[in-house]
């Protein structure tokens, strides 16, 4: 069983900054990558950004410049800052991670319960 713990969710004005953290905990060998999503009201969760464990990372056309995201290996752990936030940012975020809890076992795909993010104009 693996746990993510998301936080940092909030309402902010467009033009504005918020940070998100994700912690991972349970049986965990390693972790790939990792990522977060979003799922906007009657629209389908959609890629953000991803990380893999060495660091490259990956960007949704509409955040790239804006967001970052970043991760520490040893607190298994990932962020997404946001920044210069926009209305069609409002959604729900969700971290992933692509576990394995032996170093012979299969990779399993573990999702956040998701935090709130409202951006107003």
């Amino acid at each position: 069983q693996v746990q993510l713990v998301e936080s940092g969710g909030g309402s902010v004005q467009a033009g504005g900054s918020l940070r998100l953290s994700c912690a991972a905990s349970g049986s965990i060998f390693i972790i790939n990558a990792m990522g977060w999503y979003r799922q906007a009201p009657g629209k389908q969760r959609e890629l953000v950004a991803t990380i893999t464990s060495d660091g490259r990372s990956n960007y949704a056309d509409s955040v790239k410049g804006r967001f970052t995201i970043s991760r520490d290996n040893a607190k298994n752990t990932v962020w997404l800052q946001m920044n210069n936030v926009k209305p069609e940012d409002t959604a729900v975020y969700y971290c992933n991670a692509k576990t394995r809890g032996t170093y012979y076992g299969k990779e399993d795909t573990n999702w956040g319960q998701g935090t709130q993010v409202t951006v107003s104009s």
